[in-house]
């Protein structure tokens, strides 16, 4: 049942009585407005209204996770500071007796938010104060780029994988009861009597061979025992064991299993959790988890989103999503987006285009400047091409890009390309001209690729900057290490992070003048 919280002051407040936590810390403002920070309404529909014991006011758990996420702790270090660290206390208008609750009262609290949908209730929420407070306005010029989170799940390799993935499947459904457990073969009860490596070499490779045969095999027969199965978990469970099967392995030339060559695109890298992936930010830096989205607004500062997304997707293929998530969530137009050259595809240029978003974000550099596509002029409607010698094309043909959309491809005479200084830099083909594609949305990328040279391009990127310093605010609050398992609770870690983000960022905006932002708080809806 909702309990809401007391707003009656008393005598023993550790806010009220000579303490040493400074006015100006972290703990110091928040004391100022901790007590309208939130509202018990606001989460009402996630409690009983008239039956059960009272639970904790909701607002009051807000405010301990964001003292949890500030400080970086655990929930068991949470509820020890709330009952010894005169900050909490300070910070929370919490009496000097307080006896807090226990630590899986924090789950529990996670549990209900992640249930009714409200793990973005406390970003949201100070993202309508900023509004209130009239540091967020109704347009706004978007910063946006993403950060590694390293997943919580245990990553592990195709043996392991393929073991626990048997082993799992057959508990699922139901082996591991005694009853069925005596239908198995001897080798797959094996996988419900223990979790234990193969006692083989494992360094000699015609061992792990031999072991890859016995687990493959293995895994069809437990497939097989469970093809008929209606039950959705079951069904799960032996997707995600086939597809294991799928990314990892592959035949020989004598029809014998063997770990597949290269690395499948979606491939999973933990059960523990599933919804890990293999990512990279760079050819160099490489992990295992998630990517966060970070978007903030230019002007302000205040971040407007941070939502997660797979670690083997590039950055640029969830601007589309963003911008509606932006806009549905906070009420605001998006008129410009500031973005790094994974942003400026050609769709992301026509998407923005059609919904007339300014969008700025560079081209790559080219390596040879003198022979790239860009050094040729096009002419669509004409198709016709010159390359940077003078030459035309000797033949335009119709093609197709990956999407099934019309594209074209320019063919340059050999004889004229092979005369050309440029030659050897320019024609890669043995027995062809330089052939120049297309792209669907050439016109874009063309003017965008013109524009960065200018003045007023390089004025605007450089405020990009400013999203380097949010995502190392965020990453100094934990960001940067998934505390839960699986994406949506990755989500609510985010979004609490990214509130408290916020907090600091309306305190800094609002300098001395806290009272303009107690007054927003209680404005706000």
């Amino acid at each position: 049942m909702l309990k809401q919280r007391d707003l009656q002051r008393t005598l023993f407040e550790a806010h009220y009585l000579p303490n040493r936590v400074p006015a100006d810390s972290f703990y110091g403002r928040l004391a100022s407005v901790s007590d309208v920070l939130f509202r018990d309404q606001d989460l009402a529909a996630m409690y009983c209204p008239d039956n059960g014991r009272p639970c904790l006011p909701p607002s009051l758990m807000s405010g301990i996770m964001l003292l949890q996420f500030y400080d970086n702790v655990s929930d068991e270090e949470a509820m020890s500071r709330l009952e010894f660290d005169l900050r909490w206390k300070v910070a929370l208008n919490l009496p000097l007796d307080f006896e807090p609750p226990h630590p899986s009262s924090l789950s529990v609290f996670r549990s209900r938010l992640l249930a009714h949908g409200e793990e973005r209730y406390a970003f949201n929420r100070l993202v309508e104060v900023g509004r209130k407070a009239g540091f967020l306005h109704d347009k706004v010029t978007l910063l946006m780029d993403t950060t590694p989170q390293h997943g919580a799940g245990a990553v592990q390799d195709t043996y392991t994988l393929i073991r626990k993935g048997i082993r799992k499947l057959l508990s699922v459904a139901g082996y591991a009861l005694p009853g069925k457990r005596q239908g198995l073969a001897r080798d797959l009860r094996s996988y419900i009597d223990g979790d234990k490596k193969a006692a083989i070499d494992w360094s000699a490779p015609s061992a792990r061979a031999e072991q890859l045969k016995v687990l493959v095999r293995d895994a069809d027969a437990a497939l097989e025992l469970v093809e008929q199965s209606d039950d959705a978990q079951v069904r799960s469970l032996a997707w995600l064991l086939a597809k294991i099967l799928g990314d990892d392995t592959e035949l020989n030339e004598q029809g014998e299993p063997q770990i597949a060559q290269g690395v499948a695109e979606d491939r999973i890298v933990s059960l523990t959790d599933p919804e890990m992936r293999h990512g990279r930010k760079s050819a160099a830096q490489r992990f295992d988890g998630h990517k966060a989205q970070v978007v903030s607004d230019a002007e302000s500062g205040l971040l407007l989103a941070v939502e997660p997304v797979a670690a083997n997707t590039g950055d640029g293929r969830g601007l589309p999503d963003v911008v509606q998530t932006v806009e549905q969530q906070q009420g605001v137009q998006v008129e410009r987006i500031i973005a790094d050259g994974a942003y400026g595809s050609g769709d992301n240029r026509a998407l923005c285009e059609e919904r007339d978003i300014d969008l700025v974000s560079p081209q790559a550099s080219p390596k040879d400047p003198e022979v790239h596509k860009s050094a040729f002029t096009l002419d669509v409607e004409a198709r016709d091409a010159i390359c940077p010698q003078g030459h035309h094309a000797i033949q335009c043909r119709r093609a197709t890009d990956d999407d099934a959309r019309p594209v074209l491809t320019f063919m340059f005479d050999r004889a004229a390309c092979g005369v050309c200084p440029l030659f050897s830099r320019c024609v890669h083909s043995r027995t062809q001209g330089r052939c120049v594609h297309t792209h669907f949305h050439e016109r874009l990328l063309r003017a965008a690729r013109k524009r960065q040279e200018t003045d007023a391009f390089r004025s605007l990127y450089a405020l990009r900057s400013a999203i380097e310093r949010a995502i190392a605010h965020l990453v100094r609050h934990g960001l940067r290490r998934a505390r839960y398992i699986g994406t949506l609770k990755g989500r609510l870690q985010m979004q609490w992070i990214g509130a408290l983000v916020n907090l600091q960022g309306l305190f800094r905006l609002c300098g001395d003048n806290l009272a303009s932002l107690r007054q927003a708080a209680i404005a706000a809806r």
